[in-house]
């Protein structure tokens, strides 16, 4: 990525290819495309940017920068920080990889998943009390539940690894299906 001046960022092929094909992937992760862009395009920068660099950068409105940006803020995923000599608020994300992972994994946990499983427990319970009902459901909704909850019990074990370690881990995929009998 070059710049040219204070408020243009010049992103390089790789870079524009890298911000769009994000931005693309985002949609399919439920996730404004703008707002993916925002992050790549701040993952990728050497240095935190302001508004107006990533609006210029991402040839988007400033209103949808700031919007975007309170959504990247509200995941935990940016921080605002602030440039010596300059009134503007800079945005910066992590540049650990294994740490943005962490932390969208546990955003949609609170988002998603556990919302999930306090319906399933709630779905549960009352196909208990029923009388009647589409056969299998108990056990269906137990299997389910089982599911998210072994899940995310594994996750929160991982998520308490060091990034180091977890990446070992990642690698040993091959290794541990053989040790476990699964291969």
């Amino acid at each position: 990525m070059t710049e040219m001046t204070d408020t243009t960022v010049q992103l390089s092929p790789a870079a524009r290819r890298f911000v769009l094909h994000w931005g693309e992937m985002g949609t399919r992760w439920g996730v404004n495309r703008t707002v993916a862009q925002a992050h790549a395009l701040l993952y990728l920068s050497p240095r935190p940017l302001n508004a107006e660099e990533i609006a210029g950068a991402l040839s988007v409105a400033r209103s949808n920068v700031s919007t975007s940006l309170r959504e990247l803020q509200s995941w935990g995923l940016v921080r605002v920080v602030h440039a010596m000599g300059d009134r503007r608020d800079h945005f910066e994300t992590m540049a650990d990889v294994w740490e943005l992972f962490r932390v969208v994994m546990d955003e949609r946990l609170k988002r998603e998943v556990e919302p999930t499983v306090r319906v399933l427990r709630e779905c549960l319970a009352e196909a208990e009390r029923e009388k009647g009902g589409w056969p299998g459901t108990r056990e269906k909704l137990r299997a389910m539940l089982g599911f998210f909850e072994t899940t995310t019990a594994c996750y929160e074990q991982m998520r308490r690894l060091p990034a180091g370690a977890i990446s070992k881990l990642a690698r040993l995929g091959p290794a541990l299906r053989r040790l476990l009998g699964a291969a």
